[in-house]
């Protein structure tokens, strides 16, 4: 590994350009050690205000690329993190955070002048991007899927309120990093972070906060803030500055004071109506702006924003009621096989060719495994399974809570859950999941519709004399009542259209079906419907 550059006392803007001109970039690890010793040395030593604050513009975009390239490599594991991950996310948190504690140190150092123009200007672009490194820290928890540090949030309202009472809220201040063609301004950057949390964070694949991030970031200008001026007519949802919480439904929030925001997404709501047309009408997301995403997946997204962002309150399909309870989970198509059949998956007689394990034994020691009988590895199988406390349930999925102890979990990975009140194990996706301060993770699974049950799968052979083993998938009924149709469950990667399967039921019974078109896609399996043939 490159020596790491020891930054010495910062006096001048020279001495810091010649420092940040030698950062290894190609090694982000090294670079990061850099530019924190780059960004302590500032702390220890600070130079006059406005070579600090130029300094610190100059480092924002090496930080912002080497930050991005050390945070791949805990987005979207499993939790809870393993140590290696863990170490990386703290190194992350950590830059961000002094980042903003040395651009605080900027305000601290200026000698105020509220009269001067130029001075504004200067608090203005302090103050944004002490909103903008605090949202930084509330994000990457986000991304990470980890509970939020306490304070975070009375941080993030106690710059945006010094920023109001200061009158430079709504001052132009330049970012390169998120707009190079627009200014922006301090209350633009504390909405962004107000939008993305009323998005669900956590309920959201990384891919799909970044998209979020993006766009909440370009029509944050849209967005107003206001204080309430009526108490009887609230809005649907509130911001109490002097809270730890973020903006609120306000049927929670206490009496109104003077401490209570509103926001006005009027315009972001018809911004995002019409980017839905011109993406009806055949205009690419790229084309708008919007990335370079699938026009399907962003019209997705887009509709599952223009509830919460347009403040229209969601109703809950399915009212959830608080239970107590300890649920059993397995992970893994293997383990989730096992425990919905209560027995080992075998191939069928027709496929019963052996492993490549069983084949090197036999070639390898012959009759002398076993003289006088026919080679049959049957290993003892046991398949994990945890236990969950039920924390509420609704007639579509669980929240469900375990301590650090216990297998890892994904966003959008496959689940079975026998329920505290149940017999039998149904088959769920983990559509939200965070990891808390002790380690401890909350998961909340949407139940897959229908009574699952275990077949195997193989592609149907053109010829005679199918050699090709199944493998382990499931079968969901239909449901009338709430208008579902039959699908099976298949690992990824077995799904095109059209494709022929033979499905073995178990007891030699074997017969095709036609795959349809896919009803979900999770992060390690495919719901697809089908036709029997």
């Amino acid at each position: 590994m490159s020596t790491v550059i020891e930054a010495p006392a910062i006096s001048d803007l020279r001495a810091g350009l010649d420092y940040l001109s030698q950062l290894s970039l190609a090694n982000p690890i090294v670079a990061e050690r850099q530019l924190m010793s780059f960004i302590d040395a500032l702390l220890a030593t600070p130079p006059d205000p406005s070579t600090l604050l130029a300094l610190l513009e100059q480092s924002r975009a090496p930080m912002c690329f080497v930050e991005e390239e050390m945070a791949r490599r805990y987005h979207n594991k499993a939790l809870p993190l393993a140590d290696e991950e863990e170490s990386y996310f703290q190194m992350v948190v950590t830059a961000w955070r002094k980042m903003g504690k040395a651009y605080a140190l900027c305000a601290n150092l200026t000698e105020p002048d509220t009269e001067n123009a130029q001075y504004q200007g200067m608090m203005a672009t302090v103050l944004h991007r002490c909103l903008y490194y605090t949202g930084m820290v509330i994000l990457e928890h986000y991304r990470a899927r980890r509970d939020l540090p306490p304070g975070i949030w009375l941080d993030l309202h106690g710059f945006y309120e010094t920023a109001e009472e200061w009158g430079i809220a709504y001052t132009p201040v330049e970012d390169a990093l998120e707009n190079t063609l627009q200014s922006t301004h301090c209350a633009a950057a504390y909405s962004t972070l107000l939008l993305i949390d009323l998005a669900s964070p956590y309920s959201n694949s990384v891919r799909n906060l970044n998209l979020i991030r993006r766009w909440a970031g370009m029509w944050a200008p849209l967005v107003s803030i206001h204080r309430l001026e009526d108490d009887l007519e609230l809005p649907p949802y509130v911001i109490e500055l002097m809270k730890d919480v973020p903006m609120h439904p306000s049927s929670v929030a206490e009496d109104p004071t003077g401490d209570t925001r509103r926001l006005d997404t009027t315009r972001l709501a018809l911004q995002i109506n019409h980017m839905l047309s011109q993406l009806r009408q055949r205009i690419t997301p790229s084309q708008l702006g919007l990335g370079e995403e699938t026009s399907g997946h962003v019209i997705g997204l887009l509709d599952h924003l223009s509830r919460p962002w347009s403040q229209s309150a969601s109703p809950r399909r399915f009212r959830r009621f608080a239970t107590e309870g300890i649920a059993r989970v397995a992970v893994g198509f293997d383990a989730i096989h096992f425990c919905i059949t209560g027995k080992e998956f075998e191939q069928p007689d027709s496929a019963a060719a052996f492993s490549r394990g069983e084949f090197d034994q036999l070639f390898t020691f012959g009759e002398r495994v076993d003289p006088g009988h026919t080679l049959a590895i049957k290993p003892q199988i046991s398949f994990p399974v945890d236990e969950w406390s039920v924390i509420n349930h609704s007639a579509n999925g669980f929240r469900l809570g375990r301590s650090c102890a216990g297998m890892r979990i994904t966003h959008g990975q496959l689940m079975a859950v026998c329920p505290h009140d149940g017999e039998h194990f149904l088959l769920v996706q983990a559509t939200w999941l965070m990891q808390e301060d002790d380690g401890g993770l909350i998961v909340g699974v949407a139940t897959l519709p229908g009574m699952p049950s275990g077949i195997g799968v193989r592609v149907a052979a053109l010829k005679a004399g199918n050699q090709e083993r199944f493998v382990r998938a499931f079968m969901l009924p239909p449901v009338p009542a709430i208008n579902e149709e039959g699908s099976i469950v298949l690992p990824p990667g077995m799904y095109q259209a059209s494709r022929i399967l033979e499905v073995s039921s178990g007891d030699d019974d074997t017969w095709q079906l036609r795959m349809n078109h896919i009803l979900h896609r999770g992060t390690d399996y495919d719901r697809v419907s089908y036709q029997a043939i």
